[in-house]
């Protein structure tokens, strides 16, 4: 897309070069030095929007470098992209596709056009028919083929098929009915499917398969266990018909596979699967925490949506935070990012920003197919507060890796919650402040051999000067997870418009794929032939032999 086409290849724009420069002179000066120079720093440093506030000062960077990187999202014609996903241009070069997941949150009335067709009136139908499906599973109203009540909702999907609404359904259920049992399959390991379905009668079952081209392979099988299941156990000819609801852009092979193209709802292919949280792929969320509260979740995400699109971007939230990333990431080379998420209810979180970033951004080459020599995506990883600090956060204070991290955290508590919040809020707010300024300077509590003492031994030295990012929302709704989910998937954005990179296909996830499919074949049958042996490799070729040797039967 024109957009997208530069003749001035990105390490040669002029803004690029400047932060080289700067970061030789950032690099001079510890965050301790910073904070010192600026009294005011904490407070120039953070910005709110909607439920959530940032605060960046903790990064190795100053206002001018903020600056040089908003200049650099100009040069880059950053406005001009983000302008460009919102009016359906197709953003997604190699798959000549728009990439709307925008319209999927945007309310009745409001207008968001694919090729001079809105949008919002097919999703908004969409979402009703979610609504009512909803609602007459909550009444217990919905039944099965032998006319028990449908009280099992089993999620079947996986990719963002499956990690999205995983995640959603944790991060919100406190907010859910609690009479309902949500269960999420997801991994081909056949076992996945037995520990969710072992305590549960079939006929009180509703599976929701969730699969953009109803060809994943995970996914299928996934799908005809839960038939067979099914089908051992109900006698009845509607067993498919009553107990299982598709969610794909591929009707003839949802038809082919037998479920009633009547109950399916489209994935339509403007819509990425990781970016499909907010559609009906979603449904089993919104059957756990209610219609009302879903909706609630669309109208976050659209408020940080309507965010991104109009505010300045020294204001602006997915901005600063992409920008930010690449100032770490490829100006101090921090090659990973931990999440580190201070609620049990966003456990999950973490592993969402794994596909969100690192299948959008994980590429080696811009739009036009050119070699990058610089780094994109870090690595993201990480695990919720406190239950993370006593266990990797020996290495983030002590270790000698390179590393950023983002803390997410709650300022209130759930409503008729027994709540240890000032404490968990403490351990959040110590753990950015032990890690950017060291421990060099604090007195050890009980000090060394029971004495106290100030001054610590070098294996008790935290240095310190480690970049992080910390968001507080105001307490967990709804509306402040939509808000949250759509600052990353912005910010993840703003990340590849810069890098020039297509962050919404997913190539090298369709190789494994198929080499897994070329493989599969060998393993059902004796093995390699001689007329094969040639084409595979002699590693590839004892692994199979070896499984096939022990597998018995």
């Amino acid at each position: 897309m024109e957009t997208w086409d530069t003749d001035i290849v990105l390490q040669e724009k002029s803004t690029w070069v400047a932060l080289l420069e700067h970061s030789t002179q950032i690099n001079k000066q510890s965050l301790s030095q910073l904070f010192l120079t600026d009294n005011q720093r904490g407070q120039n440093m953070a910005i709110q929007s909607g439920q959530l506030y940032l605060d960046y000062s903790k990064n190795r960077l100053t206002s001018q470098t903020v600056n040089l990187l908003m200049n650099l999202a100009k040069e880059c014609k950053l406005k001009e992209k983000i302008e460009a996903m919102f009016l359906g241009k197709k953003v997604n070069q190699s798959e000549h596709r728009a990439a709307l997941h925008i319209a999927l949150r945007a309310p009745l009335g409001d207008h968001v056009y694919l090729d001079q067709e809105n949008l919002v009136p097919q999703v908004q139908q969409s979402l009703m028919r979610m609504r009512i499906i909803s609602d007459r599973i909550r009444e217990g109203k919905m039944k099965g083929a032998t006319g028990r009540v449908i009280k099992n909702i089993i999620h079947i999907g996986i990719g963002g098929s499956d990690l999205g609404p995983f995640m959603l359904y944790e991060a919100l259920k406190f907010y859910s009915d609690r009479g309902l049992c949500l269960r999420f399959v997801s991994n081909v390991d056949s076992s996945d499917f037995y520990e969710a379905t072992r305590d549960l009668h079939p006929e009180e079952c509703l599976f929701i398969v969730c699969s953009k081209s109803f060809t994943t392979t995970e996914t299928l099988s996934n799908t005809r266990l839960a038939r067979a299941w099914c089908l051992a156990h109900i006698d009845s000819e509607e067993v498919v018909a009553k107990h299982f609801i598709a969610v794909s852009a591929n009707e003839h092979a949802v038809a082919e596979f037998g479920i009633d193209i009547s109950t399916m709802f489209v994935l339509w292919d403007w819509t990425g699967g990781r970016y499909s949280i907010d559609s009906a792929v979603g449904l089993s969320v919104m059957i756990a925490i209610g219609a009302s509260n879903f909706y609630e979740f669309l109208c976050g995400m659209h408020e940080m949506d309507q965010h991104f699109l109009h505010t300045p971007f020294h204001e602006n939230m997915p901005v600063l935070l992409g920008m930010i990333a690449i100032w770490n990431n490829n100006f101090q080379k921090t090659s990973s990012l931990a999440i580190l998420p201070y609620s049990h209810y966003l456990r999950r979180f973490p592993a969402y920003l794994q596909q969100l970033a690192m299948e959008s951004n994980g590429k080696h080459v811009d739009v036009n197919g050119h070699q990058l020599s610089f780094s994109t995506c870090p690595i993201y990883w990480g695990e919720p507060g406190t239950n993370a600090q006593h266990s990797f956060y020996q290495l983030l204070h002590q270790g000698t890796s390179v590393f950023s991290a983002d803390f997410i955290g709650f300022c209130q508590p759930l409503p008729n919650e027994l709540t240890s919040q000032d404490q968990l809020v403490a351990n959040l707010i110590a753990q950015t402040a032990v890690l950017a300024f060291g421990n060099q300077s604090l007195p050890l509590s009980n000090g060394v051999n029971g004495i106290a003492t100030t001054t610590l031994e070098p294996y008790q030295i935290c240095v310190g000067n480690h970049s992080s990012n910390t968001i507080l929302a105001d307490t967990l709704t709804p509306t402040s997870i939509g808000q949250l989910i759509a600052l990353y998937e912005h910010s993840v954005f703003t990340q590849g418009a810069i890098w020039n990179i297509n962050s919404f296909d997913q190539w090298g996830v369709e190789s494994g794929k198929k080499m897994a499919d070329s493989i599969a074949p060998y393993l059902r049958s004796a093995g390699l032939s001689s007329d094969h042996q040639h084409d595979i490799d002699t590693s590839t070729q004892q692994l199979i032999q070896h499984y096939l040797s022990k597998r018995g039967g």
